[in-house]
Parts: C-alpha cells; structure tokens; sequence
C-alpha cells in the first residue's frame, strides 16, 4: 500500500528563456537565449563544474511542442505534479517571455498542471550577464487599471482543467511580494475580481529569498506579514541561509579571497543544504523549497555565487529533510516547491546533464513510491 504520508505535492519552478525575442537580441545580440549563457560558462577553479551540458533533452527551443512535451512527460514520470511557469508582467500591459505558456494555454497541449509565478522584477544588466547595471526593462505599478488588465490576461489560465489548485483556487506566486506599493489592496483587489469571475478566490503564495529582503526581521515575522498582506502560504527560499549564519570575519575572509584570487564565492553544498530547512516548514502556511544545486557565473561570471560538490547522495539527505517538514499537514497544502526544473544558467535544474543523467530526478522518484 503507498504511505500516504509521501504523498506531495511537488511544483517545479519552469524558466522561458529558452527561445530568442527581439528584446533579447537588442540587449546580449541576435539569437540570444539562456543557452548562450550556459554555452559560454567558465571553470573558474579546480573541481567547479562547468560547463554544464544537457542530456536526454538537449538544447531545445520552447517554441517547439515536441519539447515542452518531453519535459511534461519527464516531469510526471518522476513525480512532479506540476510547473510553476515565471510570467513576466512589467506594468502597462508589457510582458516578455509568453510565447511558451500562451503556446501552452492555446493549444491544450501537453496536458500536465501549471501555475504562474509573477516575476515582479527590475532586470539589470549586472544580474543578467552583462558588465553594466544599466536598467533593461524596469517593473512598474500604475494602478488598479493595469491590476485589472493583469488579471483579466490570465484569466483563461486561472479557468483552465489545467490550472493547479490549493483547496479550490488556482495558485498564484508574486516573486517580490515586499515591492508591491500596497500588497494587500492588489490581493483585495484580485480577489474580488475572481469571485466577480466565478472562481471562489486565488490562493496567494509569497516567495522571498531571506533575511535580506525583510530587513533581517525573522522568518515567523515575514511569515505573519504576509498572511496580514492577504497572503495564503509564504514560500521559503534559503539559498542564503548559511550565509547569514558567517560571523564578520569569515565574511571579510571570504571577501579578500574573492577579490585577490578574481574567482566567485564558492560554498560547499553539503555544508549548505542543512540551511535550506527551517523548523517554521512545518507551518501548513508555509512552503519549502527543494534545491539541487546552485552557481550564478555561466550569467555574472567572477560576481556569482557558487555551490560546489552538490551530488544525488547529498540531495536525497536535503529531500528526506524538506519532505519530513511537510508530512503533517493536510494533504492539499503538503506543497513543495522545486527550484527549479531548468534554470541551466543557474545551476539549478531537475532536467538530464551528462554528468548525472536522471539521478537527481530519481531521487524524487523513489521518495515518492
């Protein structure tokens, strides 16, 4: 008989870039996709692992359908109940990156669950590979006209068979909750337009990535914040988690190291991925996050940050603590999130390499029998 208590609901974080658009070709050159960035990454030191090559699936283009159905059917096949899909909504009606999941919506096709993620984001040149921090794109609010015009986009989503539910409503995620001008009027407000709507509400899901974005306030007080925000569950991110634990001097250390040697930050992940976990996981209103691995260079180069020595040994120890932490909640809010089924350019990825193959997606599989 299953243990019901495996029983998860695992969504992976689903990246777009993946195919060339005319912004794109303006800012990095024609042709430009995430591919570049993976293509052109550097071994910075002994034992760092790149350049990373993808396996079973190769270097695809989303706008083929054959290849968004490889990576649905790679996906249910080891578990994952679903992507979580980044949506790129910058104010005034400006997206980028849609043509993926309009494909997707459009065409009924793969039919495997989604949800969106709104990546509410400045880009800049420095986080997005070039040697500038010059604004490319910068993410706006102009009011209620343009949350509505939001929300009245995604609403053939939000109705789709597709669309994954928490207790009935269709899961939204807002990546920058702490930079919304007023969160809880934009949550009363799309509340109120999907019950206007036939929905009975959005399920509302705050990501933050630590300490830093709340002003060092602690977890349960960010936790609190949100749920006051309107927000249904928060979703912890801890890639700095270990960091914020380093006394002065190890952070002054590292920093010197850093600047003679011209080489990014590098932390080992088998000291890191304790830090992933939190206690506060347990909180029904919470939702962790599952991490393979991490290194931001093939995208900043020497300024990334690298975990070094992550392997399918040490994750199954960091999935054995993420799934303990969610085993007593209520079978609809036993959510994980996986980040991220194919950030290549971050090293965070569940698709094939040739260095491990399927392992990491194994890993999953098997917890889940």
């Amino acid at each position: 008989m299953k243990n019901t208590q495996n029983k998860v609901r695992l969504l992976a974080l689903y990246l777009p870039q993946f195919h060339p658009i005319k912004e794109n070709d303006t800012w990095w050159g024609p042709g430009f996709t995430e591919w570049t960035n993976v293509g052109k990454a550097k071994k910075y030191f002994r034992g760092h692992y790149q350049p990373r090559v993808p396996a079973d699936l190769g270097y695809y283009d989303l706008r083929v359908p054959e290849t968004r159905q490889a990576q649905a059917d790679m996906a249910k096949e080891y578990g994952i109940e679903g992507f979580l899909y980044w949506h790129y909504w910058f104010g005034n009606g400006k997206r980028l990156l849609e043509r993926p999941f309009h494909e997707v919506l459009l065409s009924g096709e793969p039919n495997f669950p989604f949800a969106l993620a709104w990546a509410n984001e400045t880009w800049k040149g420095f986080q997005h590979g070039l040697k500038n921090r010059n604004v490319l794109i910068e993410q706006e609010y102009p009011g209620d006209e343009d949350y509505i015009n939001h929300f009245n986009t995604i609403l053939p989503a939000l109705k789709d068979k597709r669309y994954i539910k928490v207790n009935g409503k269709p899961l939204f995620m807002v990546y920058k909750p702490q930079q919304l001008p007023d969160a809880k009027h934009f949550i009363d407000l799309w509340q109120s337009l999907a019950k206007e709507n036939g929905l009975p509400g959005v399920y509302f899901v705050a990501h933050t990535m630590g300490k830093s974005e709340y002003h060092g306030q602690q977890e349960k007080d960010t936790l609190a914040q949100m749920l006051a925000d309107g927000f249904d569950a928060v979703n912890f991110v801890r890639l700095g988690g270990y960091l914020e634990q380093r006394t002065f001097i190890n952070k002054v250390l590292r920093r010197i190291i850093k600047i003679f040697r011209g080489v990014p930050l590098a932390y080992s992940y088998k000291k890191v991925y304790p830090f992933f976990s939190n206690s506060i996981d347990c909180d029904k209103r919470v939702i962790p996050s599952i991490i393979p691995g991490w290194d931001h260079s093939p995208r900043s180069g020497k300024n990334g940050h690298i975990l070094t020595g992550s392997n399918p040994k040490l994750f199954k120890k960091h999935v054995d603590h993420v799934f303990e932490s969610v085993k007593n909640k209520p079978e609809e809010e036993r959510l994980i999130i996986v980040k991220s089924w194919n950030e290549w350019a971050e090293g965070n990825y569940m698709e094939p390499d040739l260095k491990f193959g399927r392992q990491f997606l194994e890993v999953l599989g098997d917890k889940l029998k």
